[in-house]
């Protein structure tokens, strides 16, 4: 297929699975992301510990990233119409439990049931999209999808902490599940069928499914470029509001202010650079964006006392970087895998990218350090020439993806 076929315009209904599937990340992703903003109201109001409130984060990245290995090797099983609605609707009901939780245990096992849940609804969202759309228009579909984690920020979580101080930290938990309720009943009346990989046949059972899936070399090059742009990506973010705060000196006030228009800018440089990486090579976007990304890094991680508007600028600098090199990687590493193997790769795929988050968060914990709750955060730099190295070993693997990705492209063509 030609490159100019990625100017050809989407149909209604593709537009509309777009949409669907840009809600789903939305919703999944602000359930995720709330936790953080309204801890305190959460520690007390259940009389927990900070130890506690670790617990109780962990075990939603802890079990999704369990239930997208379990379930990889059946991904590929059953019209992935059904597996979004099933595991949407568990997600749905475990946010809910959230809502109604009233004890720490409760608490833990609406996290787990969620987590189970939620956490493999992006790798089907990853692999409806695979199904739906080719190559070249791969990228543009990724960038509007992922706009969920940026609305995630700009809208999710100003009014979730709004609606929380009104009514309670349980209230966003239950607006995010009566607004998933109705995007479940979309899915249902109009999402079609996405059942095309199952007329190729497959005579493995799941687990030898699963294997044969990590089984393959060219898959394995693929989970690796995932694994480490995860480590780096997710390093910077544990500590980021503490490094504002404590080193930057900026308010707590000025937080939301800082992730608002963090998340503003995503908006508008996620569809331009999915569009762009249709229309270019996308290793060279990815590269290109990698080296502006280390740029920003080390300059970021290295500041001292800065005022809030220079804060921000530097915030959506890095940003850029950082999403324009996550939509090229994203859309290169979803061609990898045959149709019959797409949902398997796309379970391991995710759940890798949880692990693989939370080694780097955990990691990070061992680097930095603050002698007391005022204190500089130490060390924040060093995080930033460690996300450095990675990042050049991540432009290599990419490099291998994209070259096993053309050469199977040209064999198609063949």
């Amino acid at each position: 297929m030609k490159p100019e076929t990625a100017k050809i315009p989407f149909t209604p209904y593709q537009k509309f699975a777009i949409f669907l599937l840009a809600i789903t990340q939305f919703s999944v992703i602000l359930d995720f992301m709330i936790m953080s903003p309204i801890g305190d109201m959460i520690m007390k109001s259940l009389n927990l510990t900070t130890s506690q409130f670790g617990i109780a984060v962990s075990a939603y990245a802890l079990s999704a990233g369990a239930s997208g290995l379990l379930t990889a090797g059946f991904a590929d099983k059953y019209d992935r119409k059904k597996l979004l609605l099933f595991f949407y609707s568990g997600f749905v009901l475990g946010t809910l439990f959230c809502g109604l939780a009233n004890t720490y245990p409760l608490l833990i096992a609406a996290r787990i049931i969620t987590g189970l849940f939620g956490g493999v609804i992006g790798s089907i969202s990853m692999a409806i999209i695979a199904d739906i759309f080719d190559i070249q228009h791969r990228g543009r579909v990724m960038g509007f999808v992922q706009m969920g984690f940026g609305a995630s920020q700009v809208l999710g979580v100003p009014i979730s902490i709004y609606v929380a101080y009104l009514f309670g930290w349980q209230a966003p938990f239950i607006l995010i599940a009566l607004m998933a309720t109705v995007t479940t009943g979309l899915i249902f009346v109009k999402l079609q069928p996405v059942n095309k990989h199952l007329a190729e046949k497959s005579d493995r059972d799941p687990i030898a499914h699963l294997w044969h899936t990590l089984a393959n070399r060219e898959y394995r090059i693929g989970f690796l470029s995932t694994a480490l742009l995860s480590l780096g990506g997710f390093m910077m973010m544990p500590f980021g509001s503490a490094f504002a705060v404590n080193n930057l000196h900026l308010a707590n006030k000025d937080l939301s202010m800082l992730f608002m228009l963090s998340g503003l800018s995503s908006l508008v440089i996620m569809p331009l650079v999915g569009k762009y990486s249709d229309k270019i090579d996308k290793f060279k976007l990815f590269a290109i964006a990698s080296g502006w990304m280390m740029i920003m890094v080390v300059i970021y991680t290295n500041l001292g006392p800065t005022p809030l508007w220079l804060v921000v600028v530097y915030n959506i600098l890095m940003m850029a970087g950082v999403m324009s090199r996550m939509i090229p990687s994203v859309a290169l590493t979803s061609a990898m895998p045959s149709p019959q193997d797409r949902g398997a790769f796309m379970s391991i795929n995710t759940s890798l990218q949880q692990i693989s988050g939370g080694i780097a968060a955990a990691f990070a914990g061992l680097i930095v350090v603050q002698k007391d709750k005022l204190s500089p955060i130490q060390h924040y730099n060093t995080l930033g020439y460690i996300i450095v190295g990675i990042s050049v070993l991540g432009i290599y693997v990419v490099y291998v993806v994209d070259k096993l990705v053309k050469r199977r492209l040209h064999k198609e063509k063949l």
